[in-house]
């Protein structure tokens, strides 16, 4: 096993970064899954490929981190402040991301089904093809974000806020949009009536 060292913390599975300052770091296709990263600072840190897996990144800062292609299965991602962070391909599946920050951030093919992302904010956010079958997105905010093709298959979106968002060509397919916000300027699948699914038209 390859154990790295950066900025003085040693990088592999099951590390202790709790708190840990590795802003702008190159751990590109590092291994860190299980690791303790609680209320590190990662931002801008280059995390192409990072084995992330079950990996405790509650309250950290990944603002404009690069995470492209990373692995954050199962991890813990709660109050994590992830804005204007790069997510393309990224695996999220069964990940915990409630109330976390994504304002502005990128996640193009992002895979995030099955993930707690109840009451994080994807304002403005880039979510073309993105994953959420059976997520857990109570109370998100989506406003003016670009879900443009992306899966909610079984999503559960009550009261999420999509004012402005692109749902074109989305899959609504059995999602929960009861009492969801939504404004004229909120873009919808062909044919798909949202006051009959539940959502409330300001």
């Amino acid at each position: 096993m390859l154990v790295v060292e950066v900025n003085g913390y040693t990088i592999e599975p099951g590390a202790n970064l709790r708190g840990a300052n590795l802003e702008g770091a190159n751990l590109a296709g590092a291994n860190l899954a299980g690791a303790n990263l609680n209320g590190a600072n990662l931002n801008r840190a280059f995390l192409e490929g990072l084995i992330l897996e079950g990996a405790n990144l509650k309250d950290a800062s990944l603002k404009g981190a690069t995470l492209q292609g990373a692995s954050l299965k199962g991890a813990n991602l709660r109050g994590a402040n992830l804005e204007g962070a790069n997510l393309e391909g990224a695996n999220l599946v069964d990940a915990d991301l409630n109330g976390a920050n994504l304002f502005l951030a990128e996640s193009v093919s992002a895979n995030l089904n099955g993930a707690n992302l109840c009451l994080a904010v994807f304002g403005y956010g880039l979510l073309k093809w993105a994953q959420f079958e059976r997520a857990q997105l109570r109370g998100t905010k989506f406003f003016c974000a670009d879900l443009e093709g992306a899966n909610l298959k079984g999503a559960d979106l009550f009261g999420a806020n999509l004012a402005g968002a692109n749902l074109a060509g989305a899959n609504l397919a059995g999602a929960n949009l009861s009492k969801v916000e939504v404004d004229k300027e909120t873009e919808w699948p062909l044919g798909f009536d949202p006051e009959a699914a539940g959502a409330i038209i300001d």
